[in-house]
């Protein structure tokens, strides 16, 4: 079995965050979120990472990351476009918003020979959660008529923030730890130590708890994953050109979704005692730096993260 890679989806300008955040540093010494994630990747095993990006941001992205991360790690690209769809579909007139993030996996098909995780740019995991998901992937392969696959749950009370609404898979799983069902919430709001969700605009309000496992986006594949997700395309774009042709999503926690319905998976589901930081709006960057200066005076990660 090859050994795992890391993909980073990294396709996302931040609309809400107000600039292209995953270059925005947070370390003392210039360093981005990124870094910290790469960082802990390595430690963790990971050798390979696949960056999925889109053209339109390719040059400031490997300025500010790929190119010197690449002296530290092997780096790849992968481009998500609106245009990568099954034959016989077109994209609508108008669109701009990408087809979410089993989308932007599938970018990177051509690159995964093997079993690879998953995670986004622009949040911070910690190193527990890197190991685990290495760990598992490196000892669970698929099994005859079964996929196994895992995922680090957080407690949504840690990944929520002050400042807006967030979106969030909210994951229920039986007395083996292993997940029943992922639910996307795409409008998320803190309220005291718990939370809350609307699917109408606010009019009406579903309480969360707080130690809720959320999805985070860090899961571990193998590569049948890529075969179903692109199998299971053409029925989305089935409902979404006819439902939401600007706006509809293709989730990566739905695509799990249905491989459990189906019975051809399974995923585990790892926890991480580390506590969860990402910058969805720029109010959010003051508690994350701050939180990367205390890890750093902890001696969790050196002052200069890629000083030889």
């Amino acid at each position: 079995m090859n050994r795992p890679v890391l993909v980073v989806m990294a396709a996302g300008m931040g609309s809400r965050y107000g600039g292209l955040k995953q270059v925005d540093p947070v370390g003392s010494h210039g360093q981005l979120i990124i870094d910290y994630s790469i960082y802990d990747a390595r430690r963790a095993g990971f050798e390979t990472v696949i960056f999925v990006i889109k053209h339109e941001i390719e040059d400031t992205f490997k300025t500010a990351i790929g190119n010197r991360l690449s002296r530290v790690i092997d780096v790849k690209y992968a481009y998500q476009q609106l245009d990568d769809i099954p034959k016989g579909y077109s994209v609508p007139e108008g669109r701009i918003k990408p087809w979410g993030t089993a989308h932007a996996i599938l970018a990177a098909r051509n690159l995964i020979d093997g079993p690879f995780a998953v995670v986004n740019a622009d949040d911070y995991y910690g190193p527990e959660g890197f190991q685990a998901i290495y760990d598992y992937l490196e000892r669970n392969p698929d099994q005859p008529g079964r996929y196994e696959y895992a995922m680090v749950g957080y407690r949504l009370g840690n990944t929520v923030t002050e400042h807006g609404h967030v979106a969030r898979g909210v994951c229920e799983e039986d007395q083996d730890n292993y997940l029943i069902r992922v639910t996307e919430r795409t409008h998320i709001e803190k309220e005291g130590t718990d939370a809350r969700f609307t699917e109408d605009g606010g009019q009406t309000w579903t309480h969360l708890p707080g130690d809720a496992i959320v999805s985070m986006n860090l899961w571990g594949f193998s590569q049948s994953f890529l075969r179903e997700a692109e199998a299971h395309f053409p029925a989305f774009l089935d409902r979404a050109l006819a439902e939401e042709p600007q706006k509809g999503e293709y989730f990566l926690p739905s695509v799990v979704t249905q491989l459990l319905e189906e019975g051809k998976a399974r995923v585990k589901v790892l926890r991480s005692e580390d506590r969860w930081y990402g910058v969805t709006y720029q109010a959010d960057k003051p508690a994350v730096v701050a939180a990367v200066a205390r890890m750093t005076a902890e001696g969790l990660y050196p002052e200069s993260l890629w000083e030889r």
